[in-house]
């Protein structure tokens, strides 16, 4: 522990994001650039508590514990940046997290839920350190590719680029074995090229860890489908192992009156044309959904729909609501919500600060049902919708219910669907014969990740449902170790 008394002697600091109004003209990220000394002095916050819950992540035996997933050594680094050992701090980052400048960007941070200090008191920024030390390293060009020294002679398919596929490739590529990862789609990064938008992370971020992947030997295959371009029967043969890392790619529909209408979009299908618009023409080739002009009603809360007001906004909407289904949160942590878990409570993240910038109010409109949808000429012109209570129906099931007197319609161009999802694609789990869970996830236990085809893993959110990149990576990188004991008959991946 640097300073003693550092927690004591200074506040809760992060660097300012870019005026609300102004980053609404472009496409690049909201963050500003904190000094590398008031970095130091925000690293001087941690305590070293006795038991860190910022870095013990929950498991399956306390799923509702915080911390971070992949269990990064947090004290430690948060101690060398404030003594200014940022080379030192780096290894350390590295040690636990494959991709630090992915979930320094887009981690919800369940570490800071989690810190010791936040019980009394603003908690330590943690994300913005872990950041800053990969930042750093890459700017300091202490971030090079370390190819194996040696190969086993073992060859392992990883389907999916995604955070999971990504973390698994680079352990067991660490380790010599040869390593394929196939993306069905024209670029590699799953999500984090096309589900998260650019304000959030910049492309160039995910290809410059792509880019070092490749030099250390690993070998990506894109525009590939599973399945329809190359079969599972030739991946089995020409393969020691595949490791199923597809994501849960099948969004949750809202089955209701004019769902079939004009205007009526899955997030992601908005949210990825128009990234892929933007990179490959900076939106010239008009392949995209378009808000421009257009009343938006975004359906669904958590960062996709987050992601989809402030890429209406970009867009150049002429309004944008949020529709939310649960209750409006508190503003401190409910009695059955207590320190460590994460916290759920009220936060404006970017896209309602744009939102209220620009309309003068919270987009987010709470205990919101939508009825049906109306139009014209088979385009969408209307939301109905009813406020709504939770409780209990004759038999007991707890539910939403009308509220009588509330129904109401809104101006609704452009509906996009931000509700989840409900699993991975059922098609490529029935090529190889994999067997499916209840939630039709890939059916392997945590922390086995072995499915029931012998060779065959399945890790992240195929395997355990939608969830965070951090709990990705985590998935990945313990697949890998799994995979790797499994061909060599043991494992010195952590």
């Amino acid at each position: 522990m640097g300073k003693l008394t550092g927690f004591m002697e200074f506040d809760r600091a992060l660097p300012a994001d870019r005026d609300a109004v102004e980053r609404l003209k472009d496409w690049q990220e909201i963050h500003t650039v904190m000094a590398e000394e008031d970095i130091r002095q925000q690293g001087s916050r941690c305590m070293d508590c006795g038991v860190p819950f910022c870095h013990a992540g929950d498991s399956a035996s306390a799923p509702q514990v915080g911390g971070c997933p992949v269990n990064n050594l947090i004290p430690e680094w948060n101690d060398l940046i404030y003594r200014g050992r940022w080379h030192e701090a780096l290894e350390r980052l590295h040690q636990t997290n494959n991709f630090p400048e992915f979930t320094g960007r887009v981690c919800p941070a369940p570490c800071e839920d989690s810190c010791v200090l936040g019980i009394n008191a603003p908690p330590v920024t943690i994300k913005h350190h872990e950041n800053s030390i990969i930042e750093k390293g890459f700017s300091e060009g202490w971030v090079q590719p370390q190819p194996p020294a040696e190969r086993t002679g073992k060859k392992v398919a990883i389907i999916g680029s995604g955070p999971a596929g990504l973390a698994a490739a680079a352990q067991l590529n660490s380790v010599g074995h040869s390593v394929t990862v196939y993306e069905r789609d024209d670029r590699l990064g799953g999500l984090l090229m096309y589900g998260i938008p650019n304000m959030k992370l910049e492309k160039p971020i995910v290809e410059r860890r792509l880019k070092l992947m490749r030099e250390e030997g690993i070998e990506f295959v894109t525009n590939t489908e599973v399945g329809k371009d190359i079969s599972a029967e030739e991946l089995k043969k020409e393969f020691d192992s595949v490791l199923l890392a597809t994501g849960a790619t099948v969004p949750r529909d809202l089955p209701i009156e004019g769902r079939e209408l004009d205007g009526v979009h899955f997030a992601m299908e908005f949210l990825g044309s128009n990234t892929k618009s933007l990179l490959d023409s900076n939106h010239k080739d008009g392949q995209f959904i378009s808000a421009k002009d257009k009343h938006v009603v975004v359906i669904g809360g958590g960062d996709t729909g987050t992601d989809c007001v402030g890429t209406s906004l970009r867009q150049g909407c002429k309004s944008v609501t949020q529709l939310e289904i649960m209750p409006k949160p508190p503003l401190e942590r409910a009695a059955d919500n207590p320190w460590p878990e994460f916290k759920r409570t009220l936060k404006v993240d970017y896209g309602q600060a744009e939102a209220i910038a620009v309309q003068g109010e919270d987009p987010r409109q709470y205990l919101q049902l939508t009825q049906k949808l109306t139009g014209e000429k088979g385009q969408v012109k209307k939301l109905h919708l009813a406020g709504i209570e939770w409780k209990k129906d004759d038999q007991g099931r707890m539910g939403p219910q009308p509220v009588a007197g509330s129904e109401r319609e809104l101006k609704a161009d452009l509906v996009l669907l931000a509700m989840g999802f409900l699993g991975p694609e059922g098609k490529l789990l029935e090529a190889f014969g994999a067997e499916k869970d209840q939630r039709s996830n890939a059916k392997a236990d945590y922390g086995n990740y072995r499915t029931s085809v012998e060779g065959l893993y399945a890790a992240g959110d195929c395997r355990r449902g939608q969830s965070l990149i951090v709990w990705a990576i985590n998935e990945g990188r313990e697949a890998a170790r799994e995979i790797d004991r499994d061909l060599m008959g043991s494992t010195l991946l952590p």
